[in-house]
């Protein structure tokens, strides 16, 4: 239980705000790649309670800036894409990707209104399907060679999905093991080679035992929580006989991100970024070890519950997330069908707006959870002091950052460590693109 002022300082994100200011260090996700692929590459964004639009121009370079034209404040984001740049269609002002006025029409000949204009800009950055932008002060980080990054286009698919609440309150599905066991409970398993593109389905590293199952029958997992170089890791384990345990591994990137295994080959790594204080939008990166994924059968799978352009899911609070009481049931612990991403989206949603904290109770299987508030409280009096916060990096940091580690497997050894180590290190030599063992 935390109070109502600590609360408000975790979930609040607009400028000037703690945590606000706190996430203004970081590049955020702001659309996917896909997004600007259309006759009309312009998209309007709002993230951390700011307004913006996104563009492409003829020559392929992307910039974002204020979404009010500086001339009237009138909406950019229906600007008209020609000559270099976007046109405002009030009164024909032009702006590059840069900010930089090129032209105001209206004004007289041999005006020059235009050299003293400036609209604002942020810088942009592609990475693996998804553009990033920084809207805080000073030089944005570098990236981290994380494998998500690393990875060729080939081997990487990047979605996303608008969930209606505070960030804070999705993240924390992602550091939360025990959950899994509950809400994405399956009475019946499926056949793991039909389930391509599916989330726990597949079987563990070094079994046949379907995660479903394991989830199913092993409810009591030892968690324990590690302070990594990216923030925290989550060791899961459920002992299923004396000779057999299965080990999950997990991790929080500091500040938004968490990565988890999907299948043996394939890893998750999923972004939480405000929209306001209400929303947010989940981006996600799927990344191979093996093969290049399909990205056809991926985006039709996820396009059919969270369609475009806004990516809105069809189950929301208005129809009850599709639940239904015969399936719950018969069928699924939670009665909403057998998309996990819906599940999760229930348990966030249904908290409200913004979860109320004060009247939680946290138990042991909630120590990630704990730990990361500490983690957030203490990055947040970093900036508050004009420090350095934990994964703002530099380009020599950012270089010596790997992986991370993300597995799921079935020790029999009985050292779980060495075991998921090296694991992990058998799927990166193996793998057809620079898989680097974390440091």
């Amino acid at each position: 239980m935390i109070s109502q002022e600590q609360n408000d300082t975790y979930t609040r994100v607009g400028r000037g705000t703690p945590c606000g200011e706190l996430l203004r260090r970081y590049w955020q996700p702001v659309a996917l790649v896909d997004e600007l692929d259309g006759p009309r590459p312009v998209r309007p964004v709002r993230l951390l309670g700011e307004n913006f639009v996104l563009f492409r121009d003829e020559q392929g370079r992307f910039g974002m800036l204020d979404r009010d034209c500086p001339h009237r404040g009138a909406d950019l984001a229906y600007g008209r894409l020609e000559a270099g740049g976007l046109r405002c269609p009030f009164h024909g002002w032009l702006f590059d990707a840069t900010g930089k006025c090129l032209e105001t029409p209206a004004e007289p000949v041999g005006s020059k209104l235009c050299d003293r204009i400036r609209q604002g800009s942020y810088p942009v950055a592609v990475r693996s399907g998804i553009v990033f932008a920084y809207i805080g002060k000073g030089t944005p980080p570098a990236f981290p060679d994380l494998d998500c990054f690393v990875a060729p286009e080939t081997h990487t698919f990047a979605f996303k999905g608008l969930w209606e609440c505070n960030w804070l309150q999705s993240l924390e599905v992602g550091m939360d093991p025990a959950h899994a066991s509950f809400l994405h409970r399956f009475f019946e398993d499926e056949d793991p080679e039909a389930s391509y593109g599916k989330q726990f389905r597949s079987t563990s590293i070094d079994s046949d035992l379907p995660i479903t199952k394991v989830l199913r029958e092993y409810d009591r997992p030892q968690i324990s929580v590690a302070s990594v170089p990216h923030g925290l890791r989550l060791t899961s384990l459920r002992p299923i006989d004396e000779t057999q345990t299965h080990v999950r591994v997990t991790n929080i990137v500091f500040p938004q991100a968490f990565v988890i295994p999907m299948s043996p080959t394939v890893t998750i790594t999923q972004w939480h970024v405000p929209v306001d204080d209400h929303n947010n939008y989940w981006f996600t990166l799927f990344t191979s070890f093996t093969d290049p994924l399909d990205k056809k059968t991926m985006r039709e799978q996820r396009l059919a519950t969270y369609p475009a352009p806004d990516y809105k899911p069809l189950r929301n609070r208005s129809n009850n997330w599709g639940y239904n009481p015969a399936e719950q049931q018969a069928q699924t612990y939670l009665g909403m069908g057998f998309d996990i991403n819906v599940h999760d989206q229930w348990a966030c949603e249904s908290q409200g707006p913004i979860q109320d904290r004060t009247r939680e109770h946290l138990g042991q299987s909630d120590k990630a959870i704990t730990a990361y508030r500490r983690l957030l409280s203490a990055e947040i009096e970093k900036v508050a002091a004009g420090e350095t916060p934990l994964m703002h990096l530099d380009a020599a940091q950012a270089a010596t950052l790997r992986g991370p580690v993300s597995f799921d497997g079935v020790d029999r050894a009985g050292d779980v460590e060495r075991y998921w180590r090296d694991g992990d290190a058998r799927r990166r030599a193996a793998a057809p693109w620079g898989a680097e063992v974390e440091a």
